[in-house]
């Protein structure tokens, strides 16, 4: 007898030519083109500077970057609002970024970490969110095994915005690059401008420098600050120009006459490095299309949370013929997982119909144990109100099954990725792998929601226990005060929520339009597959420079 295949593709219930749908697509869109306004305010403040490069024969940071990449690949851009609403309060004139272009791409063939200085703004000087940008594209260069490639334009700390934690932590973007060598892993940069203090040991601390002749230098301590401390006095090119680096000091292999050179010489270095491609077995199947339209993804999702939402509408939009293999679907039936594929990779999937429940836990539990069992990556769709509540949960084992959850979690060795598709409240943000619990890689999409609960309920909680404390002391209850209070909560609560917001904190590594997540997924799930299978030569230390 036989039996009909097992992954079919998913009968949607969702139907595009509603009010419905089309209310949330314009929705989202709008969401959409305020986060890409906030990407061309920093792309604007960056071209305000190309009469200043112009005159010197330089080009700008995005001129340089799309030079340095294989025309016609795809580039995965990270942590674009790095910086938003906190290295600068003010909302509307906040430049995202962290004065940082960065992101996965190829060049000469190879898959790299790339960075780039936008020092088209203050001169590329370092802000906080830059710095934490910065040591997390090392960290995700380390982890994925990926040679990292910096094109350095910097005056050093941002002095005016001088904070003491940040010339603390700052330290990490040195230990980085030095365990990135350690690791077998080439580390190389181009110095097109002046590189002052922590931005001269960035070459410092690489495998191979070009820097170019008349506008690359690098030096500890600039004019300024050398005639302040010591009195002595020298220019910038006598300090730290190009020639006597690359004759004198020995900091530089490769001397470029121009930036277009320098990318040029960039490309060629990775080009002879014949950086092995990672002998990883092809696909065992086609890839196909999913059935239903990826482009459809602007308006599944409602954008108030508390609406229900069958995740696998999600997943079937983007995954290969839209095919699914539903995991226990009938056990904790709130808590979604299965295996599906994307560009043929084999990938498991975990996510939320609902709050997760002990039978939820449970199950997705038992199904991180399998996917290490198979070593399949496994992709975490958070839209999760949390660990459910109640007495009957409570009775039920909520804390002993949620914590098996985030113990399995925990100790997983297969690769992670998070993509925030709605809500992520509570201890669900952890048993659903948020930051905390090291992805991979973490996007969002632009209506997430990220918060410990929500604010009407953190302010009816709040409320709830002054009127108790005001009742066992005997107590008047202020009204007016409680209002006020109520009302800060939520201005607080709701001020922190939206996915701009922590992306802006870095607690994303970047904000992604929804109907292209299929393709960050493939080109993520490329690079997991290649760095597991790829053998490095690590050394004891990082390769000295002599």
């Amino acid at each position: 007898m036989l039996y009909p295949r097992c992954m079919m593709p998913f009968q949607t219930t969702i139907h595009p030519n509603t009010a419905v749908f089309a209310a949330r697509r314009e929705g989202m869109l709008n969401l959409i083109d305020q986060w890409h306004a906030l990407e061309q305010r920093a792309a604007d403040a960056s071209a305000k500077s190309a009469e200043r490069f112009a005159k010197r024969g330089a080009l700008l940071p995005r001129e340089r970057l799309a030079q340095l990449l294989d025309p016609g690949t795809p580039f995965l851009p990270l942590a674009t609002l790095a910086g938003y609403g906190m290295d600068d309060p003010d909302l509307t004139r906040c430049v995202p970024g962290g004065s940082q272009l960065a992101g996965i791409g190829l060049v000469s063939g190879v898959r790299c970490m790339v960075v780039v200085t936008d020092s088209g703004i203050d001169a590329g000087a370092l802000t906080e969110a830059g710095n934490q940008k910065l040591m997390r594209c090392q960290d995700i260069a380390l982890e994925n095994k990926l040679p990292f490639v910096h094109l350095v334009e910097s005056a050093g700390s941002n002095l005016r915005k001088y904070r003491v934690e940040k010339f603390i932590r700052g330290g990490g973007m040195f230990y980085n690059l030095a365990r990135l060598s350690a690791a077998g892993l080439p580390v190389l940069t181009v110095v097109h401008g002046s590189s002052t203090a922590g931005g001269a040991y960035m070459p410092g601390l690489s495998d191979y420098v070009i820097m170019v002749r008349g506008q690359g230098k690098a030096f500890l301590a600039g004019p300024p600050l050398l005639k302040a401390a010591t009195g002595e006095i020298a220019t910038d090119e006598e300090l730290g120009g190009t020639d006597m680096h690359a004759a004198v000091s020995g900091l530089a292999e490769y001397v470029a006459e121009n930036d277009a050179h320098a990318i040029g010489l960039a490309r060629e270095v990775l080009a002879a490095l014949d950086w092995p491609q990672a002998p990883v077995p092809a696909p065992q199947r086609a890839s196909k299309p999913p059935l239903l339209p990826t482009d459809e993804l602007a308006g599944v999702m409602a954008l108030e949370h508390r609406q229900p939402m069958d995740m696998r509408e999600v997943i079937a939009r983007l995954v290969d013929e839209s095919a699914w293999l539903d995991f226990k679907p009938s056990y904790g039936s709130a808590t979604v997982c299965g295996h599906a594929r994307i560009e043929s990779h084999a990938v498991a999937f975990i996510s939320n119909n609902g709050p997760i429940d002990p039978a939820g836990a449970t199950k997705a539990a038992q199904f991180i144990h399998l996917c290490n069992q198979s070593g399949t990556p496994i992709v975490f769709l958070q839209n999760t109100t949390g660990f459910i509540v109640g007495r009957h949960s409570e009775e039920a084992g909520m804390i002993k099954h949620g914590s098996k959850m985030i113990q399995a979690l925990s100790n997983s060795q297969v690769p992670h990725i998070t993509i925030y598709c709605g809500a992520s409240y509570g201890a669900g943000n952890y048993g659903m792998c948020g930051r905390a619990f090291h992805p991979r890689f973490c996007f969002s999409w632009p209506n997430a929601r990220s918060a410990v609960m929500g604010g009407e309920q953190a302010a009816t909680t709040m409320d709830i226990v002054a009127r108790q404390q005001a009742q066992r002391t005997g107590k008047v209850v202020d009204e007016a005060r409680l209002q006020a209070q109520q009302t800060e909560i939520l201005s607080l609560f709701e001020s922190q929520a939206s996915a701009f917001y922590t992306s802006g904190h870095l607690l994303d590594d970047g904000i992604i339009d929804p109907r292209h997540t299929r393709d960050v997924l493939a080109l993520l799930l490329a690079t997991v597959r290649e760095a597991d299978a790829r053998s490095l030569r690590p050394l004891q230390f990082a390769a000295p420079r002599f």
